[in-house]
């Protein structure tokens, strides 16, 4: 996720003194588990997170396994390694595993069309669809925009149907051209979820269970929230809400499963990640495998090329996304790494194959410097980095962004201001109020409610809220659910006589999740 939340002034004192006692330290090679005992408490503190579950690995052997905090801020359940957390996004490479697996078997191959298994797959340009692979699925290279379509599935509570999203992305128009760039999708992690039901005669969900989880003994982890036998130990996540970090719902659409439904614990994952890199094979003396060295490989292979954003401390040259993994070259090792972000959880996944090492981190509070502030220290114990304080480097930078998001919004409030004590304190919402239809998304109604203007999803009712005039035809819609923090410009179009036609949307905050794809959207008036 991209949200941030500022911690109070009596934490950033506590984290000087914390992070400068750590570092005087000197932290030996390796770290040792009291030392990431003190780093994971100080970002705990410094960026308002609850709970914080991490676990390390090395040489084979699970070294480290803790959680640290709360589970659920609302009850003050505590957290432990054997807490269960949704993984979100690593859910991804269990969906690359399992086609790897398939492949094995003779079932498909990783350049079979996507035709040959979903014949009703169909992307908005004909040559796409002709051309688009099962390799294509997994590689965020389709040419569709960062999150085309999460709105189908995000916020849960839509009534989108998996059936209706493999349909619906034929609407989604191309940003750039087929396989020329990296931009991060969820929904064609979808279909590659129903083609290992088609290949395989069961769905997604079981496959995984039975077929991975079950012979690495993952005792407590499942495919999606619904399938956990107990639930008596799973975290909550946690949101800013008014600037308050507060108890949220599970946010999360289970048709969406494949790109994001596991839950697991860091223990049980630690599990899967010995595996990872043990190229496919588990059991004490190696003595199973679940796929072959060359689907490993393949795996973790590039496949698309990403931007390299910066380079210290790491001397990083390269970046690439594999099969459901990411890859890079960090001071000189070989990097293999995920993260994961639902509504108020976030996790990581990050792997060093050559010194056998794996770092497991989950937090139940939506701001990503927080796990990236424990798995990089913990990191650069291990490869010979020293004199970096992420936990303040990274702090800083969130105050920076949310300074920044803070501006916007405020500005943007100011302009509401202004317009209604233009208009004397009335805005009519009538000019603008109709049915709003878009090829995907379906339709939306402008309209009075309650006595205050209006925007209604009716495919997605959570997206509802009160629209406020701002510039010209531009107005602003807010949300009643506060947590989602994704506040949009709604922006309509007139026809030749001047009247309302159609709408668009963007969203107002830079540090809104970019499964909010607002701009995708191209609305028409209907009535």
């Amino acid at each position: 996720m991209k949200k941030y939340f500022n911690k109070s002034i009596l934490a950033i004192a506590c984290s000087v003194l914390l992070i400068n006692n750590l570092h005087s330290q000197e932290i030996s090679q390796p770290i040792t588990s009291k030392q990431i005992d003190s780093v994971t408490e100080l970002v705990l503190k410094t960026f308002n997170v609850p709970g914080i579950a991490v676990a390390v690995v090395k040489d084979n052997k699970l070294i480290h396994a803790k959680g640290y905090g709360t589970a659920i801020l609302k009850t003050g359940q505590k957290l432990n390694e054997f807490t269960q957390f949704g993984i979100a996004s690593n859910s991804k490479a269990f969906t690359s595993a399992a086609l790897g697996m398939l492949i094995d078997e003779g079932k498909l191959k990783w350049d079979d069309r996507v035709t040959d298994y979903i014949p009703g797959f169909k992307m908005y340009n004909p040559y796409v669809t002709d051309e688009f692979t099962i390799r294509d699925l997994l590689t965020h290279r389709s040419g569709l925009g960062l999150g085309a379509g999460d709105l189908m599935m995000f916020p849960d509570g839509s009534n989108f149907t998996k059936e209706d999203i493999i349909h619906n992305l034929r609407y989604l128009k191309q940003t750039s051209s087929f396989r020329s760039k990296y931009d991060y999708d969820n929904n064609l992690y979808i279909v590659a979820g129903e083609v290992i039901a088609k290949a395989s005669g069961i769905s997604w969900e079981e496959f995984i269970e039975q077929r991975i989880m079950k012979p690495l003994g993952m005792n407590a982890s499942a495919a999606s929230i619904s399938r956990l036998k107990d639930k008596s130990n799973i975290i909550r996540p946690h949101a800013p809400v008014n600037g308050k970090v507060e108890t949220i719902d599970i946010d999360w659409s289970e048709t969406a499963n494949a790109a994001g439904g596991i839950w697991s614990n860091v223990t049980d994952m630690s599990k899967w990640i010995m595996m990872q890199m043990n190229h496919g094979k588990y059991g004490d003396q190696l003595q199973y495998k679940l796929f072959s060295d060359e689907v490993h490989e393949e795996m973790w292979s590039p496949q698309t090329i990403q931007p390299v954003r910066t380079t210290a401390p790491y001397n990083t040259h390269f970046s690439t996304y594999g099969l459901g993994w990411g890859l890079s070259d960090v001071k000189g090792y070989k990097q293999v790494t995920h993260t994961g972000g639902l509504a108020g959880i976030v996790t990581q996944v990050m792997l060093f194959p050559e010194i056998n090492l794996g770092i497991i981190v989950f937090t139940n509070q939506q701001v990503g410097a927080a796990f990236s502030a424990i798995s990089s220290t913990i990191k650069d114990s291990y490869i010979g980095v020293k004199g970096y304080d992420w936990v303040k480097m990274l702090h800083e930078r969130v105050v920076a962004n949310e300074a920044n998001a803070k501006k916007i919004l405020d500005d943007v409030s100011k302009g509401i201001e202004e317009k209604i004590k233009q208009a004397g304190g009335k805005f009519s919402i009538e000019p603008y109020a109709g049915t709003y239809k878009d090829p995907w998304f379906g339709e939306v109604e402008i309209s009075m409610k309650d006595g205050k203007p209006w925007f209604t999803s009716k495919r997605s009712p959570r997206l509802s809220g009160e629209l406020f005039p701002y510039k010209g035809n531009t107005l602003i819609v807010r949300w009643t659910n506060r947590s989602l923090d994704a506040d949009a410009y709604v922006i309509f179009s007139t026809d030749m006589e001047g009247k309302p036609s159609g709408m668009k949307m963007n969203a107002i905050s830079p540090l809104t999740d970019f499964s909010f794809d607002f701009q995708d959207l191209d609305f028409v008036k209907i009535k």
